[in-house]
């Protein structure tokens, strides 16, 4: 396997795709967990694998892909359930016609020889299709997404022309609603405590924090470059200004005129009225946090005082105790 693609394609994932793969790995292995006793006795299983199809579009040299569906495999042929993946492509070309089937995408840690014969039984579907790997195996020291994409390229190997898997790099492209989803998934609180991004589906904890962080910095990079524009200039200005001040730039009052108007626009922050008014903003946001606190400390205290009543009515049904509240 080669180390980078040559072929300059530009790839652009999308969160749903990943949290695709991530579920569908998680509800098959629940689903495929056996007893404890009874996993105890066996041998160690093979590395469970799931596979899926991917589907985006392709612009050129730019491939999106938005989407992803699950689809069957046949352990004794070692292929894909090919009736059940057009069936699969009607349904999605219905509510998708803009999205073509990209490739395929599966589970482990590395591509291995048997994948190629999945890879090479989609080229009719597209010639040049595209694998997504998701590494399930958890490593709390990584940083990078636990995705790996992977294209086809022919290669002469020992004078005979095969197929090998190169790997591709690629961004992340979100969209407005799956930036909410990912931050609803990462502060969903289960019955037991901890996240929902944590329960059952090691990847998900990863990918979560990885599109978390890429999104924020996304959203703050054009901010964090203009207010550096800014200063950069503002500086310059000053440092003009000094120098004319010194005797070192001749004098021009047109850009003096043009600084104090400037100047004039700034707001003042020293004068008694901006403090009343920064005063009043900072005690109106202070009681309104207050206020939410107060209420939510309400409502717990009357779920508290209603299981309370609950548990004194069921007693004195037995022995004739009357409710606390």
């Amino acid at each position: 396997m080669a180390s980078s693609s040559s072929s300059n394609l530009t790839f652009k994932l999308h969160p749903l795709v990943m949290l695709n793969i991530s579920d569908h790995y998680t509800r098959v292995k629940s689903q495929s967990a056996g007893p404890p006793h009874s996993a105890a006795l066996a041998s160690a299983p093979p590395p469970l694998r799931v596979f899926g199809c991917v589907i985006g579009v392709q612009r050129g040299r730019t491939v999106e892909i938005f989407n992803s569906f699950e689809l069957l495999f046949d352990d004794s042929t070692h292929s894909l359930d090919r009736a059940f993946l057009i069936k699969k492509q009607e349904l999605y070309k219905k509510v998708f016609p803009n999205f073509y089937v990209l490739g395929w995408y599966s589970t482990g840690s590395d591509a291995e020889e048997s994948d190629m014969i999945i890879h090479k039984s989609l080229m009719d579907i597209n010639e040049s299709p595209v694998f997504v790997l998701l590494n399930p195996s958890v490593n709390h020291a990584q940083k990078d997404l636990p995705i790996t994409i992977f294209e086809s390229e022919l290669h002469i190997i020992d004078a005979v022309p095969q197929l090998i898997f190169v790997r591709s790099s690629y961004s992340i492209e979100t969209v407005e609603a799956e930036r909410i989803s990912v931050d609803h998934v990462a502060h969903l609180k289960p019955s037991d405590g901890g996240s929902a991004a944590t329960q059952c589906n090691p990847p998900l904890l990863i990918i979560v924090e990885c599109l978390i962080a890429a999104s924020f910095v996304r959203d703050k990079t054009p901010m964090y470059s203009a207010i550096k524009m800014l200063n950069s200039r503002i500086r310059v200005l000053h440092h003009y200004l000094l120098a004319m001040e010194k005797g070192d730039m001749p004098c021009e009052n047109s850009l003096l005129r043009q600084v104090s108007s400037l100047l004039r626009r700034l707001p003042t922050v020293e004068s008694a009225k901006f403090q009343d008014d920064f005063l009043m903003d900072y005690n109106d946001t202070l009681f309104v946090s207050y206020l939410a606190m107060l209420t939510n400390c309400s409502s717990t205290m009357n779920d508290l005082v209603d299981k309370f009543n609950t548990a004194y009515d069921r007693n004195s049904r037995r022995g004739g105790r009357t409710a606390f509240i």
